[in-house]
């Protein structure tokens, strides 16, 4: 039986280099962002509908989306954040599915699914196993800083916009500590895919 692994964790945790490791194994990644990022093109019917929900406004000289203008709209406007996600969301999970079950049928032992709201939209049905790339609250604030150029209050308020990592790990099948080197996250993936037989057919 091929394993489905649910991949999350929070802003500057780690999440995007952890899902890189899987590479190493030849396991392959279904990520949410990318998806999320093509199904909001030019020609794609979310990219229409938003358009339709927030106006030209919002869109470059090239007609794709400005994602900062639309990001600083819904970053401050509960009701327009989730307007957008009723457009955005159904497409990306239809997509994502698809793109798993592909994977399944040319016969990968195992797949991943990169999924930052993996908990916070219960996913989890999507997935059998479930893994949070973990970093201590201290450090992932100041990775944000350093990564993004942010202050500490801004760095705060999109720690704080997210589930706290803490919990997310309560709720997953196996934590990634991400506090230290970046060999010290492999050998623990490594670790986790052998205890799970994830690339027993490799």
């Amino acid at each position: 039986m091929a394993l489905v692994i649910g991949l999350t964790g929070g802003i500057a945790s780690g999440k995007s280099t952890v899902a890189q490791m899987f590479k190493e194994f030849n396991i392959p990644v279904v990520d949410a962002d990318v998806i999320a990022r093509e199904v909001v093109e030019p020609g794609q019917d979310p990219y229409e509908e938003i358009i339709k929900a927030f106006g030209e406004d919002i869109l470059q000289a090239d007609l794709t989306l400005d994602r900062k203008k639309l990001g600083a709209i819904i970053f401050n406007d509960a009701e327009k954040r989730k307007n957008l996600n009723q457009i955005v969301h159904p497409a990306i999970r239809k997509e994502m599915v698809a793109r798993r079950d592909d994977y399944l049928a040319d016969g990968a032992s195992c797949v991943v699914m990169d999924i930052p709201l993996l908990f916070e939209n219960d996913l989890t049905h999507f997935v059998e196993k479930t893994i949070v790339v973990y970093v201590d609250e201290m450090i992932q604030k100041q990775r944000l800083m350093e990564r993004d150029n942010y202050t500490e209050e801004e760095a705060v308020a999109r720690m704080k916009s997210q589930m706290p990592l803490k919990e997310k790990a309560a709720l997953a099948d196996a934590i990634i500590d991400n506090n230290e080197s970046v060999e010290h996250s492999f050998k623990q993936l490594k670790d986790l895919l052998h205890q799970w037989n994830a690339f027993s057919k490799a």
